[in-house]
Parts: C-alpha cells; structure tokens; sequence
C-alpha cells in the first residue's frame, strides 16, 4: 500500500485516466440526446475530498484485499485475464448484501441499474490489475485510481432536473446515463486486453505472491 515510487508517467495515468473515461462517457451521453447542464458542477474541492475518502476508506480500501492479496496469489496460477474475472465476480458477490437491503442505495436500484454495476465491476477489475500489473504491485496507485472511478459522478454534468423530473425518475435518461457510465470501462478494459494481452495485462511480468510479501523467499534450507 505504500509502494508509490512507480513513475510519473504511471500516477499521470493513475490520476488523469478517470477524466478520460469521463469525458468518454459524457460524449456518448450528450450524443445520444442526454440533456446537461453544466451550472451544477461540483466544487474541485468536493473533487479532492471525494479522492482522499475513496483511496484510504470508500472503496479503495478493499484494494488491498483484491488487489493487495487475492490478484497475486491467483496470477500465480492464472493469466492476468482469468484472474481479474475472479476477483471480479468475488468483488461482485461481496456486494450482494447491499443489493438485497432496500434500505441500502445499492438495494434501491432497479435491476438494469445493478446489472450495469456488475458489468462495470467486471470492467474495472481488468483495469485495476493492469494497474497493479504495469506498476509493480502498487496497491497505492490502483486505490488511487479506483477512487478517480469513483469520484467521477460529481463532474457527471447530467441534468439532475431532467433526470429526475418532479421527483420521479425518467427510466430512459437514467438507463443512459448508466449505460454511458458504464460503456467506457468496457471499453478501455477490452483494449486493455488487446494491447497488453490476457496473460499479463502489462508490459512486464506480474508480480507474483513472493513480490506481494505473502510467502517467504525460499533462500533457506528446507531441512532448518
């Protein structure tokens, strides 16, 4: 968690990828006739505070489970690929209980809201391990990133008004703007795949459980 010397090139994209995917997301929005209205912009203060809660608390800490333990001990017998489909689903199903409370946000969203959630979280699992993968095993920088994702829904420029008109949902903005939302992580996951390919999803080797620090390096007799 605290492996941050991983380059500036890798925190650019740790900090900067989210916008991508964002603006992404708010083209196919606004192509697809999505109203906007950007007088509602969250504050970059918001933006930051938002950042800081998502790596150390909402929902970058998981990381250090999936990522930070379950990822390398699995890419010790799978590909990359593989590997982040299992924690996916793992990921996916940790989360069931919020979507079987109604008292819960997750458990107030119709089915094709939780569904494009699943998909999104099977997406984002491939991008966290290239993360993970391309740094080193840098838990920091996917936490970071993961809570980019995250936080991308302040500067979602969508017209809340529109979108919820007198209170009651419209069914048809709302399944666009999660489709849009989650359109762009599918996306970039499957060109993930196809430039670094789905053994490694990196330019370098994956680090293995030894790298993690969760076994010990075997420099000892066996007999001692």
């Amino acid at each position: 968690m605290f492996k941050w010397r991983i380059g500036a090139k890798w925190w650019a994209l740790a900090l900067g990828l989210p916008f991508i995917i964002l603006s992404l997301g708010v083209l196919m929005f606004v192509v697809a006739g999505g109203p906007v209205n950007l007088s509602d912009l969250g504050s970059p203060f918001i933006y930051l505070f938002a950042m800081a809660w998502g790596t150390v608390w909402g929902g970058g800490q998981e990381d250090l489970g999936w990522r930070g333990f379950m990822l390398p001990i699995l890419q010790d017998s799978y590909s990359a690929l593989t590997s982040s489909a299992i924690v996916g689903i793992v990921w996916a199903g940790w989360h069931l209980p919020l979507f079987l409370n109604a008292t819960t946000t997750h458990g107030g969203w119709p089915l094709s809201q939780q569904l494009l959630w699943m998909v999104s979280i099977l997406a984002g699992s491939i991008l966290w391990t290239w993360m993970y993968n391309s740094t080193g095993g840098s838990v920091l920088a996917v936490a970071v990133f993961h809570a980019g994702i995250n936080s991308m829904g302040i500067f979602h420029p969508a017209d809340p008004d529109a979108l919820v008109p007198d209170g009651v949902p419209d069914p048809w903005l709302n399944l666009l703007a999660e489709v849009t939302g989650a359109l762009p992580l599918v996306l970039v996951a499957i060109l993930l795949v196809v430039v670094y390919g789905a053994d490694r999803l990196a330019n370098r080797d994956p680090p293995t459980p030894q790298d993690a620090g969760l076994s010990p390096e075997a420099d000892s007799d066996p007999a001692e």
